[in-house]
């Protein structure tokens, strides 16, 4: 830094005010009345770096220019550490794919991941090497789920409809894929990829960089024939290998299930896997091949999920309420009745004769985006009292236990309460009249549920999250009818969503989580 000068805009000349310039004299010094540039710096991204400070003593006879080399701290939440990465100090432009090159390019970056890292990327490997032997290592979301050989695979698509065995699974990542694999009886049984063996001979490290290893257990196996009827096989203990037999080959794998078991510290300690096996003939020339992966948490009860983390439109909204003793213990338990299976929030559903009396109890699940509406119709007599009447209408509007909670994200977990939205019930009383009861009587006739949610997080990739949601129920008084007669009233139950994000500011390619920005420039070269 004591080198650099910006101000330094003559040749061989001094610069007027211009403190760093190495042209300038003593005497030079001696007339200026201020340095233009007091400070001079390197890289301001950097978190330490030298800095030169030009000053001048006024006091001094003749004044005189006062320079020195400090260490200056970057006082930002973001700054670079260390600028070991030389390829990013210039541009470089990327290599377009071309006919001659596009295999190459496929081959290099066609897989799910790949490394762009230099060899030269850690200049301090000793400390590096200390570091690593003082972490304690887990599994976090997100990180490839590494094996003895490699890492756990989930063959999937790339870019066509043709199995990549590149495809690493994630941790907490569910996954669903297909794709095509070709095939030939004559070679079935030199094709690793529909072998049972190829997903189960490689154990899986508990952690990464561990020398702890899980085995990967058969759980199940099903047989698929040719016209595709599904066997369950009693005995899942032996591998059965393809194999051929009366110009068939049988034990192809057609798909894969695997189950992980994990510990709330990030440690796998159970790998399971299903496997659907078929045959094919001399005729095949390729199979379509499934493949999904899922997660459960030890000594937890596996609730399905409604998006990662962010609700997916047309996923049950999942709700829960809290149990008695709150908060102790903490967790809020997930509604889990008969009418309410996977802890979902539910409404009235609608049947082809519309009588109320005859639907209770059968619900239907609030599915995320979808505005809803259900109804029935309620025949009153007089001879109908009003407290039973009343009840029996909430119970219907509302279900057997209507939820306190419901998940703010799809993958919302128990134990994690800030993560639950409390319901608010309203109460509103309609202004018409119907005369059955000598004494007015307040029945509740709809249930109206409104939901709010916004989008979190980046514009790329924004997650569905629930902020609010407000359970109306509106009530109409009734009056006596005649002896013999009868009347007819609606019921109805509405379910509506309502987007509530606020527009992205201009400049901001995401909705901030913290009060700071990046300077536009950050990531150079790197968009």
């Amino acid at each position: 830094v004591a080198k650099l000068c910006v101000c330094d805009l003559l040749v061989a000349q001094c610069d007027v005010n211009c403190c760093c310039d190495p042209d300038c004299s003593a005497a030079d010094f001696s007339l200026f009345t201020t340095c233009s540039v007091p400070i001079v710096t390197g890289d301001s991204h950097l978190c330490s770096q030298k800095a030169a400070i030009y000053s001048l003593d006024v006091e001094a006879n003749p004044p005189e220019r006062i320079f020195k080399v400090i260490d200056q701290v970057n006082p930002s939440v973001f700054c670079i550490h260390t600028t070991n990465y030389k390829q990013a100090l210039s541009f470089s432009s990327p290599e377009m794919p071309t006919s001659e090159n596009f295999d190459q390019l496929l081959k290099q970056f066609g897989s799910a991941s790949f490394s762009a890292e230099p060899d030269g990327w850690n200049t301090n490997t000793g400390a590096q090497s200390l570091s690593d032997a003082n972490e304690t290592y887990r599994y976090e979301y997100g990180v490839p789920i590494q094996t003895v050989d490699a890492f756990l695979r989930l063959p999937s698509p790339v870019v066509s409809s043709w199995c990549s065995d590149a495809n690493p699974a994630g941790f907490l990542v569910n996954q669903a894929t297909k794709c095509i694999r070709s095939v030939s009886v004559e070679k079935c049984g030199n094709i690793q990829a529909v072998s049972m063996l190829f997903y189960t001979n490689s154990s899986i490290l508990a952690v990464p960089k561990s020398s702890q290893m899980v085995n990967i257990t058969v759980q199940s196996i099903v047989v698929q024939s040719l016209n595709g009827t599904r066997t369950l096989l009693n005995g899942s203990d032996v591998l059965r290998l393809p194999m051929i037999l009366d110009e068939l080959c049988i034990n192809i794998v057609l798909g894969v299930s695997y189950h992980i078991t994990y510990t709330d510290t990030g440690e796998i300690i159970e790998a399971a896997a299903s496997f659907v096996l078929g045959a094919i003939n001399k005729e095949a020339l390729s199979i379509q091949q499934s493949f999904e992966i899922s997660f459960t948490q030890v000594d937890t009860k596996p609730v399905p999920l409604s998006g990662n983390p962010g609700y997916i439109v047309g996923l049950p909204v999942r709700a829960g309420f809290r149990p008695q003793g709150y908060p102790f213990p903490v967790e809020i338990l997930l509604a889990a009745l008969n009418t309410n299976k996977y802890s979902q929030l539910t409404i009235l559903q609608s049947t082809s004769n519309q009588d109320c009396l005859a639907v209770q109890g059968a619900r239907t699940p609030i599915l995320f985006g979808y505005n809803m509406i259900s109804g029935c119709k309620l025949r009153i007599t007089a001879a109908m009292k009003c407290q039973p009447l009343t009840q029996t209408l909430l119970d219907l509007l509302k279900g057997q236990s209507f939820p306190e909670y419901v998940a703010s994200f799809g993958n919302s977990q128990a134990q994690d309460v800030l993560d639950w939205v409390p319901i608010t019930h309203l109460h509103t009383s309609e202004q018409r009249i119907y005369n059955t009861f000598q004494s007015s009587c307040q029945i509740p006739v709809s249930l109206e549920i409104e939901v709010k949610w916004t989008k979190y997080g980046s514009l790329v990739n924004p997650q569905a999250r629930i902020v609010n949601v407000t359970a109306t129920i509106t009530t109409t008084t009734l009056k006596q009818l005649p002896s013999g007669r009868e009347r007819t009233i609606p019921v109805t139950s509405s379910v509506v969503f309502t987007d509530i994000s606020s527009p992205a500011e201009p400049g901001y390619k995401a909705w901030p989580t913290i009060n700071a920005k990046l300077p536009f420039d950050f990531f150079f070269p790197f968009v």
